[in-house]
């Protein structure tokens, strides 16, 4: 799948498709990313919340 960045604010914003989220099992309304940058590659995954307590 190919996406084209879209201007938002002073940033840049990548839109996902509710199938993509749906992919992942994300909730935007609930849910948390945890994105990291590997060997010029972004990986976006589902946050597991409970590393953060």
């Amino acid at each position: 799948m190919k996406k084209k960045l879209s201007r938002s604010g002073s940033g840049w914003a990548l839109f996902m498709p509710k199938t993509l989220l749906e992919l992942i099992d994300v909730n935007p309304e609930t849910d948390m990313l945890e994105v990291k940058v590997e060997n010029n590659t972004v990986k976006i995954t589902k946050a597991d919340v409970t590393k953060d307590k």
